[in-house]
């Protein structure tokens, strides 16, 4: 039988494989029992050999086996320590061995399906000895260390694992658990025992684990070695050596840098050896031949075993005391690199080489080398382990190895005797055992080599098909790196290149003996071959003579095989010519004589079957008529009584059909009867209706003219006389108590005076306003379906407003990149009109070109910004139809609202002791009011009386007379509607009003809950502390309160001081304006106005236009807006005159209906102000008063167009005012994207002006002194607490909101865009702020937390006093505010963390992880947040869906509106100061 041997898919070399014979000792043996304990599965193989073998056999004189001899190499044991190898081989033990060696079944339930085959030559109680030995490795490597300290370690008592182990192994537990967790030292006098790490003691636990492990093995393979070894004397050998191959992984180490090195030498020895044999071949025939040059992995190998070489600095640098792989590879890189091409180091790593060897680079991680390479096994374990039951293991190691110094793993020498130990001298195997890995291996491979170059190798390649173990799988790509990585390519290529197809003389003769001819054959073989060689093929060049053999160069075989293919089947086609003429004939004759028999007996059948033919078609014939002519009657008698059912059938169905059509018609015309009576009634009832309904509209309008009528009557003096006699007394004797306590010297009684008369007077408007709440009470079932219906209109306008901001900021984008490319353009035409003045001809062209492309831009952008307009026109109209619903639902309680606003403003007067001087403003507003209120409610009272008793008379009367008193009961009916609804009106707008200072007092109260909650907090953690940090806590937080406190004090006490001020001061002159008001009577009391307003005199009814001259354009603009100076305009005229003037001029040019001179001014206008801004448009002045004159002559443009939408605020002159000729609406829409740039570009110079002031004022500026404390050690000192010459403070930014704001309203800005404007600045504040925050450490603490929060607490009293906190500016801040929260809310719980993710809702996930992690400590009070509390904010707000933006765009720009805000100002009176210089121009 023969012998199948089946490789790795990897390269690896054989030996030879031959028919062997009797191989049942072999396979029984030498295959599969050590590499069941030597193979291991990989990535690449699921049954691969972790060592080389070469296995001997010997044959006798006769070549008959007479026994075999095997040598490892290289045994890798890395893997017993982190991976099971071993599972399989227990698997078919029964369970009784199971529980004697004490394992569980878990390690075994992977690998069922392998079995263990009883073996010969080893006894049951060896079997037995190596399943505890292969059990005990299981279980040392269960055994677990801990740490007592950096230095020592200890194994838990009565470890279970390690006392399984100590019972397999037969060793003493107290022993060995001492031995695992010490060492001993051995010096010249003394010897010391020393504890060891935890991680030494695991290191050494494995290397205990791999030296039991490889001793096994050796001791498998010496007992396997005995068994098959022979007495008889041994003729000769075969070896076969099955090698791993060249390995390259990710992570490459020690075994694979062993392999790869012997891969080396078997390649070298391969390529001498082949081409040796080409050589020596070539030589012998006596053939021309040059030497071949093949590649040569000398270098390789010298840089792996040279002197200085890898292996030999490996083991240099094992024998230094504290020897390490890094410096091992340093040592390597200073040696080896840039001197060695063959050596590199990567690029990433420090750790690590590369080698290029034959087959590809390979890169090895340098760690593990030196530990792996020492092999390092405490003797004292060892002397443990000699005492065991294993003893033949450990006891005499000499024997167990080879008795070699250069193959100590088990790996006996290799000769061609039979190997018999060999004496070793006393203490040879210390010494030997103390040899590295990488020495032993060298020296093993050696001698191999030494092997192999003394015998005659064949060569089998093995190669793996595919890289992930499938069947029937055959990768091309990968087969062919694999012959190329092995030489084998490289192999054909050298024989290709000689003479690779050789014969010999007799062998040619007998395979071309066909293409010889007789006369050719001769009786010398050699001289034959050559004539016909000669004749076949010309090219001498293409073959050549050796002594015995004719060597072809490569493709000639082909054609001679070719050549005598033709000449063979030339011959074989005349053979098969000859052949198949004659067996055609032979046949043809054959088929001619049975044709002819055949034809005779058809013939004859043929005429039988005719006869019988005719004689049955005559019989056909007659049966046939008979049938026909039964077929044809019974068909007419069938048919004929078909036909008279049918007809009966049908005369009944016409007859039916006939009566019940008579009886429909005679049905449908009673019906039609009824039918048309009952329309004929519905439209009399119908029509009834309405006249009955028109009579009730005729009806209610009357009745509400003369409810108007009364109402008319009952405000009217007299009756207000009737009503208020006695309230008048009442006034005259309040007047008279003030009068003397004014006289009276002491202050308590000044100032109690105006109190009490003000308590009366509420206390009056008290009563009234309850008398007038108990009449309204009946009429509450209307308020929640009002109260619904608005609550559904306000959010559709949210919803629509929310869309209109989208598509206008949009919009507004788009104009500002529109204005970036027409400034551009303008720039780049000035350039084009130098560049005319100095011709050029080159450059002509690219500007022409350029010119070209900006105007199709512009056209572009034009359209873009007409589809946006109607889009913006389209919401804008959707906005409007939501509005003018609402406004319909608000439209009846605008006047009393009014009113109680008036009243309002009256009572927060009173508080203030000038407005109960008789005569005061506020005084008679309030007495006016409270008249007013009464006489209301005594005419609601009437009405309600009167209505009350008409119905009482009405529900009398009304049994006998309902069709009469039907009008008088609707009329009282609308009245009372009426009624109703205006009480209604009146109680809204006074619930409006409780519920505004309900909802302030629920204000104050959530303040002083989060207050006395955040005081609790406080007390919390104080409760946590230790007693001094307790006591130095409370402190700190009381500190913190006085502060507060004493701040607000401070700002209590200036308001106080100035309003005493003011209240002395108005006591001085309190007595002399008594005196005079004495004198003055109530109708000459006017009120004086804040400045003079020069009223003058009406010469002639100017009708509000201004003329001027064609030619008089430019210098109207020149005058009116190139070099008007903003600062003289808004201090001493009108605001927004420039708009009125210009405005004025359209509409002259409008009145002529002058459509030229009306588009030139405007544009002209346009382009001015574009100038202006151009050129001062850094300038804040300049931008706010262009901006406020662009919207107020927007503004006029609408107010007088003549559309009735914009006339509604208008009084009737300004109505005449109104354009006749021209509708100028695209113009409207220019100045409005006009008035978008300019509110863009004063945003850009507010934001250039307050951007150095943030910072500094915001965060560095300490406002509160003292409170930020010490600052954090290592943090850069910024800026000190008190601020340095030329240092910004929050002072500073407030000086400048108030110059802005101061600016922007002389210059008569609408309110609604300085809110926008407000809330833009507020937003750059907060926005730049926050960002600084982010970004510097030193910032976030709980000081600074508390500094930013005053800050904005400041911020927002300014809008307060500017009446601006419903502009949004506040909101904006909200981001800056919870920042300054976060900083100082406790950190720790997770109670905190829902807090801060509940309160920061306006901070992002990454601004609030980034000032978490930036929170820094000033003092010992505060720690810093653990990381564990900032994972939890994160788990918690995973599922925010917000931006991962960490820093805020300052440079975002909200979309701005311009709110149609018409003017109450009279053009007729508007006068054209000499000061601008407009003295062309005349009023009309």
């Amino acid at each position: 039988q023969y012998c199948n041997i089946t490789l790795l898919p990897t390269t690896k070399y054989i030996t030879v494989a031959i028919a062997l014979k009797h191989l049942n000792l072999f396979n029984h043996y030498i295959i599969p029992f050590p590499q069941s304990i030597g193979n291991a599965k990989t990535t690449r193989n699921d049954n691969s050999s972790r060592f080389g073998k070469y296995i001997e056999i010997g044959f006798d004189k006769r070549y008959r086996i007479i026994g075999a001899n095997m040598r490892t190499y290289l045994l890798e044991k890395s893997r017993v320590v982190f991976q099971v190898i071993l599972t399989y081989f227990f698997l078919s033990l029964p369970n009784k061995i199971f529980h004697q060696l004490q394992l569980l079944v878990l390690y075994f339930s992977l690998h069922s399906k392998y079995f263990i085959h009883p073996l010969s030559g080893i006894s049951d109680s060896y079997q037995m000895g190596i399943f505890r030995i292969l059990a005990g490795i299981l279980h040392l490597g269960n055994v677990e260390f801990a740490s007592r300290d950096a230095d020592s370690c200890t194994i838990p008592p009565k470890h279970e694992p390690l006392a399984i182990f100590c019972d397999l192994m037969g060793v003493e537990y107290e022993e060995m658990a001492h031995w695992l967790c010490h060492r001993k030292l051995a010096t010249a006098t003394e010897t010391y025992i020393k504890p060891i790490s935890k991680l030494h003691a695991i290191n050494a636990r494995d290397a205990l684990a791999k030296h039991i492990y490889a001793n096994l093995f050796n001791w498998i393979v010496d007992h396997v070695n005995k068994a098959l070894h022979s007495a008889v004397k041994q003729h000769s050998f075969i070896g076969v050596l099955d090698i791993y191959g060249f390995e390259t992984f990710e992570i490459n180490s020690f075994e694979q840098f062993c392999i790869n090195y012997a891969n080396e030498k078997l390649q070298q020895q391969f390529n001498m050896h082949v081409f040796k044999l080409e050589q020596e071949e070539y030589m012998k025939e006596q053939i021309p031949w040059t030497l071949i040059d093949f590649y040569d992995n000398q270098p390789c190998i010298n840089l792996i075993e040279a002197k200085m070489g890898i292996l030999d600095l490996l083991d240099e640098e094992c024998k230094m005391p504290k020897g390490s792989d890094d410096t091992w590879a340093q040592k390597l890189y200073n040696t080896h690199l840039n001197k060695c091409a063959l050596f590199e180091k990567p690029r990433l790593s420090n750790k690590a080489f590369i080698i290029q060897h034959f087959a590809d680079k390979v890169e090895y991680q340098c760690e593990g080398f030196l530990e792996k390479n020492k092999d390092t096994v405490y003797e004292e374990q060892i002397k443990v382990l000699k005492s065991s039951k294993v003893t033949e293991l450990f006891q005499d190691e000499e024997k167990v190895l080879s008795p070699t110094s250069a193959a100590p793993s088990g790996r006996v020498p290799l000769s061609r005797t039979v190997i018999k130990p060999a004496k070793t001298r006393p203490g040879q195997t210390s010494k030997e055992h103390k040899k590295t890995v990488g020495h032993q291996f060298r020296n093993s491979l050696h001698l191999l080599m030494e092997t192999l170059n003394a015998t005659t190798p064949h060569y089998v390649r093995c190669i793996k098909p595919n890289d992930f173990k499938f069947p029937f799988t055959f990768d091309e790509k990968r087969a062919v790196q694999q012959l190329r990585a092995c030489g084998v390519l490289e192999t054909i290529r050298i024989s290709a290149a000689g003479f690779p197809s050789r014969w010999t003389y007799q062998e040619f003769f007998s395979r071309y003996r066909v293409l010889m001819k007789q006369r050719d054959v001769l009786s010398d073989r050699k001289q034959t071959c050559k004539n016909v060689l000669e004749k076949l093929i010309l090219d001498k060049d293409k073959y050549q003579f050796g002594k015995t053999k004719i060597f072809f160069r490569a493709g000639q075989v082909a054609y001679l095989e070719k050549i005598r293919a033709d000449k063979l089947r030339a011959a074989c086609i005349r053979i098969q010519k000859t052949i198949r003429g004659w067996l055609m004939r032979k046949k043809y004759m054959r088929m001619r004589k049975a044709a002819i028999t055949i034809q005779r007996y058809v013939r004859g059948y043929q005429a039988r079957c005719y006869a019988t033919f005719l004689r049955r078609t005559r019989a056909a014939i007659t049966i046939q008529k008979f049938q026909r002519m039964y077929v044809v009657r019974k068909r007419y008698q069938c048919m004929r009584a078909a036909t008279i059912a049918l007809q009966a059938l049908l005369r009944g169905y016409v007859a039916r059909n006939k009566y019940q059509m008579m009886l429909r018609e005679h049905k449908s015309i009673i019906i039609q009867k009824h039918v048309r009576g009952w329309l004929a009634r519905v439209h009399y009832q119908r029509t009834l209706k309405a006249i009955v309904y028109l009579q009730c509209c005729y009806r209610r309008m009357m009745a509400k003219r003369e409810l108007k009528k009364l109402k008319i009557e009952a405000r009217s003096v007299e009756r207000y006389k009737k009503l208020h006699i006695g309230l008048e007394n009442k006034i005259m004797q309040l007047q008279r108590k003030i009068d003397e306590q004014v006289r009276a010297p002491c202050s308590g009684k000044i100032f109690g005076s105006p109190v009490s008369s003000s308590s009366i007077a509420l206390w009056a408007f008290t009563e009234k306003c309850t008398e007038f709440s108990l009449w309204s009470s009946h009429f509450g079932f209307l308020f929640p379906v009002a109260e619904t219906m608005e609550k559904k209109l306000v959010e559709e306008t949210k919803q629509l407003e929310l869309d209109l901001n989208d598509e206008r900021l949009r919009y507004q984008n788009l104009l500002n990149e529109f204005s970036r490319l027409e400034e551009r353009y303008d720039d780049l035409k000035d350039e084009m009109n130098l560049m005319v003045q100095e011709p050029s001809e080159k450059k002509a062209p690219l500007d022409m070109s350029l010119f070209l492309k900006l105007q199709k831009r512009v056209t572009e952008l034009e359209q873009e910004k007409q589809s946006l307009q109607d889009e913006l026109d389209r919401k804008e109209e959707q906005a409007l139809r939501a509005k003018a619903k609402r406004q319909e639902l608000e439209s009846e309680n605008k006047k009393l609202k009014n009113e109680l606003n008036e009243l309002q403003k009256a009572l927060t007067e009173t508080r203030s002791p000038e407005v109960t001087a008789p005569g005061a403003p506020a005084y008679r507003v309030l007495l006016d009011q409270l008249t007013s209120v009464s006489e209301e409610l005594e005419v609601r009272k009437e009405e309600v009386l009167i209505l009350r008793s008409q119905l009482v008379s009405q529900k009398e009367a009304i049994q006998p007379k309902v069709n009469t008193n039907k009008g008088e009961i609707a009329q009282a009916y609308i009245g009372l509607k009426e009624t109703n609804r205006l009480l209604e009106s009146q109680l809204q707008s006074q619930k409006k009003s409780h519920e505004n200072e309900l909802e302030s007092l629920r204000g104050e109260i959530q303040s002083l809950k989060e207050e006395n909650n955040r005081q609790q907090q406080l007390l919390a953690q104080n409760l946590q502390l230790p007693p001094e940090a307790r006591i130095e806590a409370s402190l700190q937080h009381e500190i913190t309160r006085l502060t507060n406190e004493n701040l607000k004090c401070s700002s209590f006490l200036w308001y106080a001081l100035v309003s005493l001020e003011n209240i002395l001061s108005f006591l001085f002159l309190f007595p002399s304006e008594v005196g005079q008001m004495e004198n003055i009577s109530p109708g000459q009391i006017i009120d004086e106005p804040i400045r003079p307003v020069n009223i003058p005199r009406k010469e002639k009814d100017f009708q509000g236009m201004l003329e001027y001259k064609k030619e008089d354009e430019q210098k109207l603009v020149k005058n009116l807006i190139l070099e008007l100076k903003p600062r003289g305009v808004a201090v001493n005229l009108i605001p927004g005159l420039p708009a009125y003037i210009l405005f004025m001029c359209v509409r002259h040019a409008d009145y002529l209906n002058d459509d030229q001179k009306v588009r030139s001014l405007l544009t002209s206008t346009i382009n001015g102000i574009k100038k202006v801004l151009k050129k001062r448009g850094d300038d804040f002045e300049t931008v706010s008063f262009w901006l406020s004159n662009t919207c107020r002559f927007l503004h006029c443009l609408k107010q007088y167009s003549g559309e009735e939408g914009f006339m509604k605020h208008n009084t009737p002159r300004q109505n005449e005012h109104c354009l006749t000729n021209f509708d100028l609406a695209e113009y409207r829409q220019v100045l409005s994207d006009l008035a978008i740039q300019i509110y863009q570009q004063l945003v850009r110079v507010l934001e250039n002006i307050l951007q150095p002031m943030i910072v500094s004022g915001m965060l560095e500026h300490e406002t509160i002194q003292g409170v930020s404390g010490v600052k954090p050690t290592g943090l850069r000192k910024r800026t000190s607490s008190i601020a340095d010459e030329g240092t910004y403070t929050l002072d500073s930014i407030i000086r400048q909101l108030n110059s802005f704001h101061s600016v922007m309203c002389q210059h008569g800005m609408d309110p609604e865009l300085i809110k926008q404007v407000v809330k833009q600045m507020f937003y750059i504040i907060g926005a730049v702020t926050l960002n600084n925050l982010l970004l510097r450490k030193d910032m976030c603490s709980w000081s600074k937390g508390m500094q930013i929060r005053y800050n904005v607490s400041q911020l927002e009293e300014w809008l307060r006093d500017k009446n601006l906190m419903n502009s949004g500016a506040k909101e904006t801040l909200e981001p800056l505010i919870q920042a300054a929260q976060l900083l100082q809310v406790k950190k720790k719980t997770d109670e905190d963390a829902e807090a801060i993710c509940s309160m920061c809702n306006a901070l992002t996930t990454a601004q609030i992880v980034k000032v978490l992690n930036l929170y820094t400590p000033v003092n010992e009070f505060e720690e810093r947040v653990l990381v564990s509390f900032i994972r939890t904010i994160q788990m918690r707000l995973r599922d925010r869906k917000d931006s991962p933006q960490l820093l805020m765009d300052a440079k975002h720009i909200f979309p701005v509106t311009f709110p149609f805000n018409p003017s109450s100002l009279a053009l007729e009176t508007i006068q054209i100061p000499a000061s601008l210089g407009l003295g062309f121009i005349s009023r009309v």
